[in-house]
């Protein structure tokens, strides 16, 4: 607890230091009406413009009030560090069809950005989830994601809300040194596609201290994600803090360094995950660990799944050949809402090495009888107690 509480109050004595005397550009001075319908992009861009070129720090201030707000690009490179302050809220388009990108409010190619205030970007996503087709087309369109960080460096993300993104409610590329604390992901258990952190291709990326409520993974971390910590995450409804899914594509990075810790996962459809596709390109995963951790009526509470492939779109009878090694689930304990609450499903191509499981206790209380495991090529280290006893059951 004290290296959270140094970690905390550090990022909030650098967010501090960044702004004070930061000259400030409001949005009102440039026209923008809190009266949730004007259209405010002119006004945000002039004033992003003027702050992003100010050598000294800056900081772009939305106030109080609801404002509208179409797709945007706040681009750097920035001359000093610059604040996004949202008091109030920013309301997206309803049509998906109004938008031309795959972007909502999109911040890229800037070094020392901060965003706080308390405030709240509604994507107003609640129309564009029936038009999501994914599941059935593998040519669906891209739905538009709430905020996206593009090539940021030296950032520190605390205090805001996302709600009811269209799409994914944060997407993270190419990042370095970014930190989310205190952050708000809301959206309903039905609302699809709607993964509320992801990150790819980053690097030493943190998820300190928030609450994520939406319809697909809390956390995702795509390839190329290295070094990344979620510590003090609630997450749920959702599908749980997931490494994944991995090896789709031609030339995935590795995924190397991910560290979960003290988080709670509530009601969500999994809990601690990594995933891969069957029939995968070759790639890596290693390092990852996920330590004490609360599952509360979670339905897969550890699973670690080499054949994932939702809605049949891939060929199942082919091993992945994502190669995972130093893995390690402790302290995680709770309630699952299946009997199988423990599955660790290697790749029969390229089973798991070096993994570690000790004190696992998950209790199930259906019809079935209680808690149980699989396992399929590993050979895991156990240690402590273990409910429901680690690799009951051997998959072939």
């Amino acid at each position: 607890m004290a290296m959270k509480s140094y970690v905390g109050a550090l990022l909030l004595l650098l967010s501090f230091s960044s702004s004070i005397n930061a000259q400030v550009f409001n949005v009102a001075s440039y026209g923008a009406k809190g009266d949730g319908s004007s259209d405010i992009s002119q006004a945000l861009l002039s004033a992003w413009k003027e702050a992003c070129a100010s050598t000294t720090p800056a900081k772009v201030l939305i106030p109080g009030g609801t404002f509208a707000l179409t797709e945007v690009a706040l681009d750097g490179p920035c001359k000093a560090p610059v604040e996004f302050e949202l008091q109030g809220t920013l309301k997206a388009p309803a049509d998906p069809s109004l938008f031309k990108t795959d972007g909502w409010v999109v911040f890229q190619r800037i070094d020392g950005l901060t965003m706080s205030g308390g405030g709240t970007f509604d994507g107003q996503g609640k129309t564009a989830w029936g038009q999501n087709d994914c599941a059935k087309n593998t040519n669906c369109r891209t739905l538009p994601t709430n905020l996206r960080f593009n090539f940021v460096t030296n950032a520190l993300i605390h205090d805001v809300t996302t709600l009811d993104s269209k799409y994914f409610q944060v997407n993270v590329l190419g990042a370095k040194n970014m930190t989310f604390q205190n952050f708000h992901v809301n959206a309903p258990a039905d609302s699809i596609n709607t993964d509320g952190i992801h990150i790819g291709r980053s690097d030493g990326v943190n998820i300190l201290d928030s609450d994520i409520k939406t319809g697909d993974d809390c956390v995702s971390l795509g390839d190329g994600s290295r070094q990344i910590t979620v510590k003090g995450v609630t997450c749920g409804p959702g599908h749980g803090i997931s490494v994944g899914s991995l090896g789709k594509y031609e030339n995935e990075e590795p995924v190397e360094g991910v560290f979960v810790t003290n988080c709670t996962i509530i009601g969500a459809d999994n809990g601690v995950r990594i995933k891969t596709w069957p029939a995968s390109k070759p790639g890596t995963a290693s390092d990852m660990h996920f330590e004490d951790i609360q599952m509360d009526n979670v339905l897969n509470p550890v699973i670690l799944d080499q054949g994932y492939c939702p809605f049949n779109q891939c060929k199942a009878g082919v091993p992945s050949l994502i190669k995972i090694s130093k893995v390690s689930f402790k302290k995680i304990r709770g309630t699952s809402a299946s009997q199988v609450a423990v599955k660790v499903l290697c790749s029969q191509s390229v089973p798991c090495q070096e993994v570690e499981i000790a004190d696992i206790d998950l209790v199930y209380n259906g019809p079935e009888g209680p808690a149980t495991s699989e396992c399929a090529n590993v050979k895991p280290v156990l240690s402590g107690k273990l409910n429901p006893a680690a690799c009951a059951k051997v998959v072939s």
